[in-house]
């Protein structure tokens, strides 16, 4: 049997019972991967980037100097009250409480999104919606445009997908429309960089 999407109700319930769910402000392993997230972009600056699950915003705070413009969803409302208030006082990022793939492209700019980073977010998704995602990610995406991966290589019982697994299905679906420009993997995480 194929355990479907995680709905919103799963992460809502895991904010409820810790603000920051997966220690994003305190792991050494997040800030190393947000280094090593960082240092595989191949632009110092894009013109408008999506940041799909932004949980509470510190790969946001961190990312928003290389953007004119970052927009930063989530499904849960907890998530983005607390990165709101962490870059309140960054006038170049609007955070938005949508779901993905379903609900980002209202909100994408004319000319598309130069930079789409999907960070530990594919494998919430069940395959049928992560095709839908490879759908929108095509459609949001400016000419060009840099699509990078981070996703946890760890057991992940409670996900529809490993990171493994997750990421070889958007990337395979996303080819040959896609080159791949960089890959890397740690003991506990893969950066896959793509270009549109």
């Amino acid at each position: 049997m194929t355990m479907g999407s995680l709905p919103p109700a799963y992460f809502d319930a895991l904010y409820k019972r810790d603000p920051d769910p997966w220690k994003f402000e305190t792991s050494d392993y997040e800030a190393g991967k947000y280094a090593a997230t960082l240092a595989a972009l191949p632009r110092q600056r894009y013109n408008a980037a999506l940041e799909v699950g932004c949980s509470i915003g510190v790969l946001t705070q961190a990312l928003a100097p290389r953007c004119d413009r970052l927009l930063g969803i989530d499904v849960a409302e907890a998530a983005i009250e607390r990165a709101r208030a962490r870059t309140r006082h960054l006038g170049n990022v609007r955070l938005a409480g949508r779901a993905f793939p379903g609900e980002v492209q209202q909100d994408a700019p004319a000319e598309g999104y130069d930079l789409i980073m999907l960070s530990e977010v594919l494998y919430y998704l069940d395959p049928p919606a992560l095709m839908r995602a490879v759908r929108v990610t095509r459609a949001v995406a400016a000419p060009g445009a840099d699509v990078l991966l981070v996703h946890w290589l760890g057991p992940t019982p409670d996900y529809p997908l490993t990171g493994n697994a997750a990421a070889e299905l958007f990337i395979n679906a996303l080819r040959p429309a896609a080159t791949i420009l960089h890959q890397a993997a740690e003991r506990d995480y893969r950066i896959d960089l793509l270009r549109l």
